[in-house]
């Protein structure tokens, strides 16, 4: 019986390093009584050699499936990571990330960990996961999951499944929501609105602005008052740019995306998520 409290945090790392499950890795850290090296060796002895002798490889190729519940009231973005694009643009290979997504809604997970422990024809995803690896011969996993709910929300994967995005709308209005998505897949906003940028994205921009100001010869000598104003209009570009409903829409410029969902009946967007690999 291990008398080192394993936290939430070394589980992770474990999970990180091996690619092992949640609850197997918690049990191989209790096993060991929370030695690290002595856990991965513990792992390795249940068939899991493979994924521990590949935890340093980058794993930065892979599969991004984004869809919805049948309703259309939640949307479900997985990424399957890899190594390689040989791997990633496998049929086989994307059939099995799909096969991961559709667990994802039939499951209604809520995270990557819930993910992992869902079950396709009776296994774990996790397990699933490491048999492949121990196929392929390369370092898997689920590397990024986001899941929205709204009254309805449309999906759309970008490319050969290198990008997925979900909106979520305040009704029903699926072109409108394919047009969205095709949106933030184009011009990737930071956030729905000027309002909605993270208070900490609103900071760092505005240390940029103010010390790109400093620099600026034009400047020196300019009332205070002068160069808020100034700062406040350069944030004001930056809102224009990056946040979704005031960047002009890539299907005709002369209106925002605002302006094209009024348009469109005036539908309302509540949020959204976008996974790219890398």
């Amino acid at each position: 019986m291990s008398t080192v409290t394993i936290t939430a945090q070394d589980i992770n790392k474990l999970r990180q390093a091996t690619g092992a499950g949640m609850m197997d890795c918690r049990k191989a850290l209790t096993e060991t009584n929370g030695d690290f090296e002595a856990a991965i060796d513990w792992l390795r002895k249940q068939g899991q050699k493979v994924a521990a002798k590949r935890s340093d490889r980058e794993a930065k190729e892979g599969v991004v499936i984004a869809q919805t519940s049948a309703d259309n009231k939640v949307g479900y973005v997985v990424c399957i990571s890899c190594e390689t694009d040989f791997v990633s643009k496998n049929a086989d290979f994307v059939a099995f990330a799909q096969s991961i997504a559709d667990a994802a809604v039939a499951n209604d997970v809520k995270n990557a960990d819930e993910l992992n422990a869902a079950e396709v024809n009776g296994a774990k995803v996790a397990d699933l996961i490491n048999d492949k690896l121990a196929a392929i011969g390369e370092k898997i996993g689920v590397s990024k999951f986001e899941r929205i709910e709204a009254p309805y929300v449309a999906s759309y994967i970008h490319g050969a499944y290198r990008m997925g995005v979900l909106v979520g709308l305040d009704k029903e209005a699926a072109d409108a929501g394919k047009d969205v998505a095709m949106q933030i897949a184009a011009m990737n906003p930071v956030a729905v609105d000027a309002d909605s940028v993270p208070a900490d994205v609103v900071a760092r921009e505005k240390d940029i602005i103010m010390d790109l100001m400093k620099q600026d010869p034009k400047m020196a000598g300019k009332p205070e008052e002068m160069i808020a104003k100034i700062a406040e209009g350069k944030m004001n570009a930056f809102f224009k740019e990056q946040t979704l409903l005031a960047q002009a829409f890539v299907k005709d410029a002369s209106k925002s995306v605002a302006d094209y969902l009024k348009s469109s009946g005036d539908v309302k967007v509540t949020s959204f998520k976008r996974v790219a690999l890398g």
